[in-house]
């Protein structure tokens, strides 16, 4: 894009949604008129497949079969079914991920069984930027685990590993930086674990539905990740953990509920795991959440994870463009190079909070992160370019007028 003109900005994005293979997806999700939402990335837009498929958990099989709904639609096995549909997004085979309990929960039982599966080594590396549940849980994990936690960004990854070497039991990183939307290489991290004998844990929560994961392929170990994101299971769904195949039979996780024994309804007072993915469970699911986000992943129905990362990167890269071709000169915190970059775009602004509110009262809904991060995010199945290109202009207009300025801007909420 060369032209600074809006309108004519407008006019190739709207060129580009009627030629985009994920085209049609939008009509899958309801959408407020008039706005433009950005913020995919924090709580997903809502599918339409959702409000009937909750209603009839409601309506009929709670509020009708009652308790029979357990066995006669399969309530029980809800949690590795969703687990499979998860499982095509992120390149897991069957069997190998359940939708269960929250992302921070399956992150401990993921840290401290990994170290149980590297018995005599003594660290768990990960990275000082994760968001703060990751460090809590890991410290936490590490406690109980009796590691010792090391700090080094992925970029420095490579390095500390080697340096660790048989000391290091599990390296656990996010594949996309929350805060700045930098994609991190998955497989080579992964690599340079094994090289050590050392496992690699992966926090998919930036990254599961807007891009390539390829989580068998790369030969990662263990996996978690959120439902209400780009999955767009709604406010609070349950979280998802991915075990490898070659890991099952020994994964040991430190949460041992009656729902991961190996036969439950016995009600056996000595636990023994389950087998598979089912013995990561631990209590009784929410299934309300559960099989909303169920429905919710139909909104996937025939695409690809490469259509995903295609849209996602046609996104960000028209919004960077459009910003340059208006003039807005806000330094990204994104990487602009394609490789580099996640599903969403990181600008620096010193009152980044009020740029945010401001741009929530033009109907461009993103959101703030500390200390100075305007967070953008781009859901490849509902954003547009034209959305894109909306949200760029609306971005040099609260610049331009310093609506940002305004005090109305500048009161936080609880939630920012």
């Amino acid at each position: 894009m060369t032209t600074t003109s809006a309108e004519d900005l407008l006019g190739l994005a709207a060129e580009l949604d009627a030629h985009a293979p994920l085209a049609g997806t939008r009509d899958r999700f309801v959408l407020p008129e008039g706005i433009v939402y950005l913020d995919g990335n924090s709580l997903g837009a809502l599918p339409k497949a959702v409000p009937p498929a909750v209603a009839d958990v409601v309506e009929h099989q709670w509020g009708q079969r009652l308790i029979r709904s357990w066995n006669e639609v399969d309530w029980w096995g809800a949690q590795t079914r969703v687990g499979d549909a998860v499982g095509r997004l992120v390149g897991a085979a069957p069997g190998q991920v359940v939708v269960t309990d929250s992302t921070s929960v399956n992150l401990f039982k993921a840290i401290v069984g990994a170290a149980r599966l590297r018995p005599g080594r003594s660290v768990l590396l990960t990275d000082p930027d994760s968001f703060p549940t990751d460090l809590f849980m890991a410290q936490a994990a590490a406690r109980m685990a009796g590691l010792e936690v090391r700090l080094a960004t992925p970029a420095e990854s490579a390095g500390a590993i080697r340096a660790l070497g048989p000391s290091l039991a599990v390296a656990a990183y996010s594949q996309v930086d929350y805060r700045t939307g930098e994609k991190w290489d998955l497989a080579a991290l992964t690599e340079a674990a094994h090289g050590v004998g050392a496992l690699a844990c992966w926090d998919l929560c930036h990254s599961a539905g807007a891009m390539v994961v390829d989580l068998d392929a790369s030969g990662a170990d263990l996996a978690v990740g959120c439902g209400y994101k780009y999955l767009n299971g709604g406010p609070g769904a349950p979280a998802y953990l991915y075990v490898a195949a070659r890991h099952l039979g020994d994964f040991d996780q430190p949460l041992t509920g009656w729902q991961g024994h190996a036969r439950p309804f016995a009600m056996e007072t000595t636990y023994e795991p389950a087998p598979g993915i089912t013995r990561a469970r631990v209590g009784t699911p929410p299934l309300l959440s559960l099989l909303g986000l169920e429905a919710a992943l139909t909104a996937y129905d025939g695409v690809t994870a490469e259509q995903l990362r295609a849209q996602s990167l046609s996104l960000t890269g028209t919004f960077l463009e459009a910003l340059g071709a208006l003039g807005v000169d806000l330094p990204p915190a994104t990487p602009r190079q394609e490789e580099r970059r996640g599903s969403q775009v990181s600008l620096r602004h010193p009152e980044a909070f009020a740029v945010v509110q401001a741009l929530i009262a033009r109907g461009v809904i993103g959101d703030f992160r500390e200390p100075d991060i305007v967070r953008l995010g781009f859901a490849p199945l509902y954003v547009t370019h034209v959305d894109a290109v909306t949200a760029a202009t609306a971005l040099r207009d609260v610049l331009a007028g310093r609506k940002h300025e305004r005090d109305e801007f500048r009161s936080r909420g609880a939630v920012t």
